[in-house]
């Protein structure tokens, strides 16, 4: 298996284990207030990843190294915060739809950026995919957006958020160890969280299990492993192709909720999905644009 095709699965992986995860979030969220929730999470990957990296070479430490990963955590952070305000006003679906978009604008960040044009396929598999999104999260399909709220538009800066942490954390990527972009990003989205989570919300907390269970698996298999994998991932990949792996979550979140709760899927949502993963086939197969990815 090539570097890229290894890269691109452990990214499926990361997308699983989010959607996996969903049920859990979504059950813990009862006993504890999201920020809160965040700021456990990201605190104990933070020494999780501190622990596991202690005396591993790690590359140089430098200030460029240092303040790369504390703006590539303030943007993961920035992400969830909008994401979290934003379905105080607005529904779960259009959140969910509408922080999907961000796979849409990273081909468009990286050329205005970089001047770095996507492949053909990418653009393609993005377009395809998000129709997928639309119709699996959207009751009426993407013509039941409506009028834009207040929730939307946050949703919308969460969208813009979760984009510009792929595109710069596969920028950095390429000149930073991985290990140093996973702890510094986990570690600034850690300091965010327990400075702001007093302020942005009344903070509530009732230790049960759902409760130590979430903060467990989301903070070591879904942050500190998750995040280290995509750190070291997309220096083998476009940002663009990440954007479009990550839109898989949805799916396997649908999957884990009817193995867990039985929660089935409509023939729409059924469709939707299969366009995702059509949209993830396109681009992998690239049958519009032949030449090869930058990466190879």
């Amino acid at each position: 298996m090539s570097r890229e095709r290894a890269a691109e699965a452990a990214l499926v992986w990361n997308a699983l284990v989010w959607g996996a995860t969903f049920v859990l979030v979504k059950a813990a969220i009862h006993s504890i207030s999201p920020v809160l929730f965040l700021a456990l999470r990201f605190s104990l990957a933070t020494l999780a990843l501190l622990g596991l990296f202690r005396g591993a070479p790690k590359g140089p430490w430098t200030w460029k190294s240092a303040a790369a990963g504390a703006l590539i955590g303030t943007l993961l952070f920035g992400g969830y915060v909008f994401q979290t305000l934003g379905l105080q006003y607005t529904t779960a679906p259009k959140s969910a739809f509408i922080t999907g978009l961000s796979a849409v604008m990273v081909p468009l960040l990286v050329m205005i950026v970089y001047r770095n044009r996507p492949q053909v396929s990418e653009v393609a598999g993005i377009m395809v995919a998000t129709v997928g999104m639309g119709l699996m999260t959207l009751e009426g399909g993407i013509g039941s957006i409506g009028s834009i709220s207040r929730g939307d538009l946050l949703t919308f800066f969460c969208a813009v958020a979760f984009a510009a942490h792929i595109v710069t954390l596969g920028h950095f990527s390429k000149f930073v160890s991985f290990e140093l972009l996973s702890v510094s990003q986990i570690a600034a989205a850690a300091l965010w969280a327990l400075s702001l989570f007093r302020w942005m919300e009344t903070p509530r907390l009732e230790w049960r299990a759902t409760v130590v269970y979430a903060i467990l698996i989301t903070g070591l298999l879904a942050t500190a492993l998750a995040f280290t994998v995509q750190a070291w991932a997309q220096r083998f990949t476009s940002s663009a192709r990440t954007a479009l792996i990550y839109m898989l979550e949805p799916v396997f979140a649908w999957v884990t909720s009817y193995l867990l709760v039985g929660e089935g899927l409509s023939r729409r949502a059924a469709a939707g999905a299969v366009l995702i993963l059509g949209g993830v086939v396109l681009v992998e197969l690239k049958p519009l644009d032949p030449r090869l990815h930058p990466s190879e």
